[in-house]
């Protein structure tokens, strides 16, 4: 069965319980397995040696990639937990003034949490959206300031998850160090400085272009303003 269609059915299960429970590796658990079960013949016994078997042998030499997002997971939840991120968007709440200065920071705070892009989306995203929508700013717009440091900062970032992914990605008689290349091709990453670069003149323009002009604008008309921040003054 696994050279019919029906080696379609794993990843199209995987992606429907990942939208549908939002639990992305136990999904991607039951995927791998009703793979092995498609593999097996739909022996059980089987099934579970054989997932076992694949996933020990794909992991192999990326354990410390692993073992990276095991810590940067305890990491967040340690952040989480100490209130860290309230205590940051309520003082940015108090210092900010104006929606230049709101995207400004918002920016700053993407350039210095450049361990993960995934940790910087989720952590920026969470502590700036409520002094964001203070300033009416469109949502659409905060998540590509987001973006455009997210990644950007953490594919140029020497330490940083990227990094570990890069190093860890070349076969293991190759002559070279995989951290060494990572870092030769910093100045050559056009997409991660010019992204940052067009974001910069975003911000401090105050231009929008496009599908983002058009969001921008509808926002400005629909926006809901809690009467707590209704005296905040736009730049």
């Amino acid at each position: 069965m696994e050279h019919t269609a029906w080696s379609m059915l794993p990843p199209i299960i995987t992606i429907v319980l990942a939208l549908l429970t939002k639990e992305v590796y136990m999904s991607l658990i039951i995927g791998i397995f009703s793979g092995a079960l498609l593999f097996t013949g739909g022996s059980l016994l089987e099934s579970i040696l054989t997932m076992f078997a694949v996933m020990e042998d794909k992991v192999g030499g990326n354990v410390n990639i692993l073992v990276f997002l095991v810590i940067l997971g305890i990491l967040v939840a340690a952040i989480t937990k100490s209130g860290a991120t309230k205590a940051y968007g309520e003082w940015a709440a108090r210092v900010i003034k104006g929606k230049r200065s709101a995207m400004g920071l918002t920016a700053l705070l993407g350039i210095v949490i450049f361990i993960d892009d995934y940790f910087n989306c989720l952590t920026v995203g969470t502590v700036m959206r409520p002094v964001t929508d203070k300033f009416k700013i469109a949502r659409a717009k905060l998540a590509y300031i987001i973006d455009a440091t997210a990644a950007p900062i953490c594919i140029i970032a020497p330490v940083s998850s990227w990094a570990a992914a890069v190093g860890s990605s070349l076969p293991e008689d190759a002559t070279v160090d995989g951290f060494t290349i990572f870092l030769q091709t910093i100045p050559f990453n056009l997409y991660a400085w010019l992204t940052m670069a067009f974001m910069v003149f975003i911000i401090i323009s105050g231009r929008d272009f496009a599908t983002m002009g058009a969001v921008v604008r509808k926002n400005k008309e629909n926006f809901y303003i809690p009467p707590e921040y209704r005296d905040a003054v736009d730049e």
